[in-house]
């Protein structure tokens, strides 16, 4: 008897089992390098990618350098060897990875550049990201706002900061900001008394702010000891928050020496409440979830046999090719609508803040 019930419940569960339908395989594999877990902007993106590809029915390899480049490049190389469908890159060092990309094209492995540009190859099939002049032109933009509000007429004293000279974008954010600033320098509206000027003199590594607080000590030390300084031009948080450490270390922002505008980038939490406190002017907001979906998009055309959705064909040409791309907007941040864009919009919460 218990034979004939072991033998009628397989019986039956087998049954059962052909009435369930089969669940579809996974779509494949998508091999996701990020540059760096220090910054939390980074994290959100990395997050929001493994959340959408899994949600589209894709496994995915997501890998952090810690602005290791090496770190970086075997960790694309063992994503090939690993058989990965696509890559998803988002370079330390745009300049680094023709040769772990022409693996990748011989393993007929695609290659998506993920906000920053991959620079002289040939093996880059598509590019996400924001228009990043227009950040440029945003943040100078919110930083002439915020002297003109807080000093007056002018002239102001300003001093420049790049980000870092290894990645592409950087270049597109100065020549935006400059596109605004540069006039006003040659009318005499805007000073800089330090005279530093140009990526090659701005420019700050691997987006460090450390370096940026310790050059705002040397500028603040050698050229403001007798003068105010009333702007800085930041083109990420990361590095506002290193400048504003600098100029409270000297008093900025207590008694009658009034904070100077400082701008900024990517909407981290530190800055937001910075500029509810009333310190950091500005940010730029880029919604990393925004920029997942649109790669994600990319992705599944790429392997259904698609045309990836691109808006722009002439920007950016990498050394070697005009890479198709797709700009996503981003949108310029300060006291007055922080809570619209991004509370609202659910990037933090008010919990956070």
């Amino acid at each position: 008897m218990k034979k004939l019930i072991t033998g009628l419940s397989a019986l039956a569960l087998g049954v059962g089992l052909l009435s369930v339908p089969v669940m579809a395989q996974d779509k494949g594999t998508i091999g996701i390098a990020m540059p760096t877990k220090s910054s939390a902007r980074w994290i959100s993106d990395g997050n929001s990618m493994v959340e959408q590809f899994k949600a589209a029915g894709y496994a995915t390899d997501l890998q952090y350098a810690e602005d290791d480049i090496p770190n970086q490049l075997a960790q694309i190389e063992n994503m090939i060897t690993k058989g990965v469908n696509v890559l998803v890159i988002a370079a330390i060092d745009g300049t680094t990875l023709s040769n772990a990309l022409e693996n990748a094209a011989a393993s007929d492995i695609k290659v998506i550049a993920y906000d920053r540009l991959i620079r002289d190859s040939g093996n880059v099939d598509y590019y996400a990201t924001f228009d990043n002049f227009k950040v440029g032109v945003q943040q100078a933009s919110s930083l002439v706002s915020g002297l003109k509000e807080r000093f007056g007429d002018g002239p102001y004293n300003v001093e420049l900061f790049g980000g870092s000279p290894d990645d592409n974008n950087a270049y597109f954010f100065y020549n935006g900001a400059m596109s605004v600033l540069q006039p006003l320098i040659d009318a005499g509206t805007v000073n800089v008394a330090s005279g530093q000027m140009g990526m090659e003199t701005v420019g700050t590594l691997r987006w460090d702010g450390a370096v940026a607080q310790a050059r705002m000590d040397n500028l603040l030390s050698a050229h403001y000891t007798d003068a105010i300084v009333q702007g800085v031009l930041s083109p990420y948080d990361g590095l506002s928050i290193g400048i504003l450490s600098s100029l409270k270390g000297v008093g900025y922002g207590s008694g009658d020496l009034k904070m100077p505008i400082v701008s900024g980038q990517d909407a981290e939490l530190q800055s937001i409440k910075s500029i509810i406190a009333g310190e950091q002017y500005s940010t730029v907001f880029k919604d990393t979830r925004e920029l997942a979906r649109v790669t994600v998009g990319m992705v599944d055309a790429l392997l259904s046999g698609g045309e990836p959705e691109i808006n722009d064909t002439k920007t950016y040409d990498n050394g070697i090719k005009v890479v198709p791309s797709y700009l996503l907007e981003p949108v310029s941040v300060d006291g007055t609508n922080y809570e619209a864009i991004v509370i609202d919009s659910g990037y933090h919460s008010k919990d956070d803040l």
